[in-house]
């Protein structure tokens, strides 16, 4: 289906809990107000959301948190919904800690692709932005996911000033291995409004100063705004999505899911549509009409360079990511 200005809307986003293992201080650190466990969606009222979501050709699907991992079961829901006519895809954003412990389960259930969260290779600085020790789990998961076959991919946050050592360091994992290593823009939504800001264009150029001969990757990958470019010798790619500084909303393509059965179709605005009436009511023709409803009002861009026009209260953890 299109929106109202011609974006082919076909990627769904689904948060199966707004819980987490880790505690980062720009998404979920101690004290944010988490739903209790009947607020969420069950795994069948998902289910029937990605049935009627693929009628209107949404067909590509990521399973996000909080982290996905600490749900019950989360393997069986990606089989689930890969069990649906018509769905071409399934993926996971992890936070690393618990992929190798259901890695199996996973590829089972038909899992081809996964990103693993991970800011920072100094296990002393892990610590401080996730308040636990578990550096070492998400390095193994890393590896083993590679080593069964997966296409893995690194998302990274900058956000503080002291980013350079950091900023090299998860490059030279795309360098030893076949991994693309993305920076992501940091979001001014819930804390993330108040964390220091790194640019893409700064670590763009910085990457230029190191290692010269970068090569613009024309070839469109995945099913987000990321660009990419390759870097001779390296065996993966360097990504970058830039919220702020690449405005990529002429080619947005998807909608988001909340834990709790809320369409947003923009992470800028407070504007989200419930299905929980329909879902408790078993009305899956009117969760159609809801999701349908949710692109049609799809904004044309975000506001995010003008903060004061930020309609978004809720925590990132809280929306899913």
């Amino acid at each position: 289906m299109n929106d109202s200005f011609g974006r082919q809307i076909d990627y769904m986003r689904i948060s199966i809990t707004d819980r987490c293992n880790l505690r980062c201080r720009y998404c979920m650190p101690d004290g944010i107000i988490q739903c209790d466990h009947d607020e969420i969606l069950t795994f069948d009222e998902i289910v029937m959301i990605c049935k009627e979501a693929v009628k209107l050709g949404i067909v590509k699907f990521k399973i996000t948190g909080g982290e996905p991992l600490v749900r019950k079961d989360c393997a069986d829901l990606i089989k689930m919904i890969y069990q649906i006519e018509g769905v071409e895809q399934v993926t996971l954003t992890t936070n690393g800690v618990l992929l190798k412990d259901y890695l199996e389960d996973l590829i089972e259930a038909g899992l081809r692709s996964v990103n693993i969260s991970l800011d920072t290779l100094n296990r002393d600085k892990y610590r401080e932005i996730t308040g636990f020790d578990e550096i070492d789990m998400v390095m193994d998961s890393i590896s083993l996911a590679v080593e069964a076959g997966l296409k893995v991919k690194i998302n990274a946050v900058m956000h503080d000033k002291n980013y350079k050592e950091d900023f090299e360091n998860l490059i030279s994992i795309a360098r030893e291995h076949p991994i693309d290593v993305r920076f992501i823009e940091m979001m001014p939504i819930g804390l993330g409004a108040s964390s220091h800001l790194v640019s893409n264009e700064e670590l763009l150029n910085e990457l230029g100063k190191r290692y010269g001969e970068i090569e613009f990757d024309k070839v469109k990958r995945g099913n987000g705004p990321a660009i990419y470019y390759k870097i001779p010798k390296f065996k993966g790619d360097i990504g970058f999505i830039s919220a702020i500084h690449g405005k990529f909303c002429k080619d947005c393509n998807r909608i988001r899911l909340t834990s709790r059965g809320e369409l947003k179709s923009c992470l800028c605005y407070g504007n989200e549509i419930s299905l929980k009436d329909a879902l408790k009511a078993g009305d899956s023709v009117k969760v159609g009409r809801l999701i349908k409803e949710s692109i049609a009002k799809k904004p044309e861009q975000h506001c995010f360079e003008e903060i004061e026009n930020i309609t978004e209260k809720k925590k990132m953890a809280q929306i899913g990511g």
